[in-house]
């Protein structure tokens, strides 16, 4: 692929996934072309390049195998699906088989929690896998099976919606029908309908929708950009991915009136990559709107209101589900965090006026146009009005989507998942917060349990310590390295819990960890390290006796002097 123009740095994400698709890897000749394309060093390049997770600069193999190493995906039986892996390959993981044709990594979550293990091959979905199942698959890719026709038809799994038609999201789409509300209304006016419904971003930050709206409004610089944040990189929350995939259309309707709303003609819908499967569902849904008169030229009929989607692929970075480092990453750049001189709807794409919502509250917003803002606040509490939907899995019998009223206690949502002997939950990820079934009284709403959309049952029989390095071992993965606090933090609280687990931890360890947890959250430079300790200096406040237990006496803990010189007495004797 070469072009004769320059092409917009934009672009770059679209070119380099081009020839990783191509090629399996992102060659030297590759690198030489885009350089040429894109006007920018190698050097530069490599950087890109090397950020995202999902770009190589090796061979990969035919069929690249992505295997999920969240907590649940462990606790489901990750161990004995990456051994079959790599037994039916003859691959290890990290590495290509003799042959070249597979390629085994692994990945952190990949929004697919509530049908674990689960693992992407070539971008296609395998579910709810056991040693059986990776020996079947592995066979029929050996005997020439195409990939598409093997994978699994990923299920939305939607568990519960509130009685007597108060849902908001989980009700029937028509297409057109919160879009074609627009021509009765001017752009203030919807501002207003949002405002009145008080609904707040769905993405953890829970900031004003109708404020940030009006905002981006007032800014006098043009064009301005409707940014969709489909990055659901969070492990344990796959709720979005429920939306695009039961109703791909009610989020693009949310986008135009977004736009429709600030002024804005462009909508950009940024897709993680671990959704790639999905990507040809919403392309086609767009094409089905553009067809309806519902997106374009005069959109939804109103005289003068141009409006258009597209698509961009991600290629596997959590922190880029962070605003600012989402828009980086969109400008062909790496995926790190912006220093917060100015916000996106200041300063954002481009450098212009910018809206970043999620997926699951623009779905929101275009159900608060069709229905009404008093629909919206019948529901909820005075101060957190509306439901919301939550990602369950873990220890339960009915892992899925939930979408509950605000106002719901723990211990019904533990009811109605059927949960199996609870004990620690983990709250919005790990960058939440762990409860313990002390807290089963409280409840979900901006008041008290703000979940950003993950909710992980955890039996008693579980290993809360296994738990915490599985978060340690993905902050540190997923850091990006630029601010001292994250980079040294995270690396140094996992050598933390793991002296910890051996036994060998004293009280100045357990202070440390405090301490450090202190300096991440005062002097990282964005969320993910502001956040990552969130869990671990909880849950030693709130499992104590856990942690008492754990203490030892520094090296000479578990010391055992006969059974380190086990094996020298046998080879004496």
């Amino acid at each position: 692929m070469e072009a004769s123009r320059k092409r917009a740095r934009s672009e770059l994400l679209d070119c380099l996934w081009e020839y990783q698709n191509q090629h399996g890897y992102i060659r030297d000749e590759d690198m030489e072309s885009c350089s040429r394309q894109f006007d920018i060093s190698k050097i530069e390049l490599e950087g890109v390049i090397s950020f995202y997770h999902f770009f190589h600069r090796r061979p990969s193999g035919r069929f690249i195998i992505y295997l999920n190493n969240s907590i649940v995906s462990e606790f489901k039986g990750f161990q004995r699906v990456r051994e079959a892996f790599e037994r039916e390959t003859g691959a290890r993981f990290g590495e290509l088989d003799p042959g070249g044709v597979f390629g085994l990594f692994e990945t952190s979550c990949i929004g697919l929690s509530d049908q674990e293990p689960a693992a992407l091959i070539n971008f296609h979905p395998f579910t709810n896998l056991n040693t059986l199942k990776v020996r079947q698959i592995i066979a029929s890719l050996k005997q020439g099976v195409p990939v598409d026709e093997l994978c699994d038809e990923v299920e939305d799994n939607i568990r519960y919606i509130p009685p007597g038609k108060r849902a908001v999201f989980f009700r029937e789409y028509f297409p057109g029908n919160s879009i074609t509300k627009l021509g009765g209304m001017k752009p203030e006016e919807v501002i207003e309908e949002i405002n009145r419904s008080k609904l707040s971003g769905r993405g953890g930050a829970f900031f004003p929708t109708g404020l940030k709206w009006g905002l981006c409004r007032q800014q006098e610089a043009k064009p301005k950009y409707i940014v969709c944040n489909a990055d659901e990189g969070e492990p344990g929350t796959f709720k979005d991915r429920v939306l695009m995939n039961a109703m791909p259309g009610l989020v693009l309707e949310g986008m135009a009136i977004a736009g429709y709303a600030v002024g804005a003609r462009e909508g950009i819908l940024y897709l993680r990559a671990e959704y790639s499967w999905m990507k040809e569902k919403l392309e086609k849904e767009a094409e089905r709107l553009y067809r309806m008169g519902l997106l374009g030229k005069n959109a939804a009929g109103i005289e003068g209101f141009d409006f258009d989607i597209r698509l961009q692929l991600g290629a596997g970075s959590y922190v880029v589900g962070e605003e600012t480092a989402m828009l980086n990453s969109m400008e062909g750049k790496r995926g790190e965090a912006r220093v917060k001189q100015y916000y996106p709807i200041e300063r954002g794409f481009l450098g212009k006026p910018t809206v970043v919502n999620n997926v699951e509250t623009l779905c929101a917003a275009a159900r608060i146009i069709e229905l009404g803002a008093g629909h919206f606040l019948k529901t909820g509490t005075v101060t957190s009005p509306g439901t919301k939907l939550i990602s369950v899995s873990g220890d339960c019998h009915q892992p899925g989507v939930y979408e509950i009223e605000y106002g719901m206690k723990v211990e019904e949502l533990l009811k109605l998942c059927h949960a199996d002997d609870p004990y620690y939950i983990q709250i919005s990820g790990p960058s939440g917060e762990c409860i313990s079934m002390a807290d089963k009284g409280r409840v979900l709403s901006k008041d008290d349990l703000s979940c950003g959309g993950a909710f992980m049952v955890f039996s008693k029989h579980r290993d809360i310590l296994q738990i915490l390095l599985n978060f340690a071992a993905f902050f540190k993965e997923e850091s990006c390295g630029v601010c001292t606090p994250c980079r040294a933090g995270n690396f140094i609280l996992q050598r933390k819990l793991e002296k910890i687990k051996l036994g060998l931890a004293q009280r100045s360890d357990y202070d440390d960890i405090r301490q450090w947890g202190h300096i991440m959250q005062t002097a990282s430079r964005c969320g993910l390290g502001k956040t990552a300790t969130n869990t671990l200096i909880k849950a030693l406040d709130t499992f104590p006796d856990f942690f008492e237990v754990q203490q030892g006496e520094g090296l000479t803990r578990k010391f055992d002097l006969n059974k380190a010189t086990e094996e020298y007495e046998k080879f004496k004797s």
